[in-house]
């Protein structure tokens, strides 16, 4: 399948095709992982297993920016 390369804003992209991304069970806002294969010059993108299934994702991402964001605080109460 052949797909242009364009740029949208700061950034370059590939679109892919919807019938692709429901096969892999991704749409927007889903994580994948990126890979560059540079001896078979390839890019591999692959869906990232949800880390605990069955918890809401836009729960789990709050979750983490609050531990990002508080990180210090965290761990000095840990330490008492």
């Amino acid at each position: 399948m052949l797909r242009k390369v364009f740029k949208t804003g700061n950034s370059t992209v590939v679109s892919l095709p919807r019938e692709m991304l429901e096969s892999l069970g991704v749409g927007d806002g889903s994580d994948v992982s990126v890979e560059l294969d540079l001896s078979t010059k390839q890019i591999i993108i692959r869906p990232v297993e949800k880390a605990f299934p069955g918890v809401d994702e836009d729960f789990a991402r709050q979750v983490a920016e609050f531990i990002e964001e508080y990180r210090p605080a965290l761990e000095a109460l840990a330490r008492k």
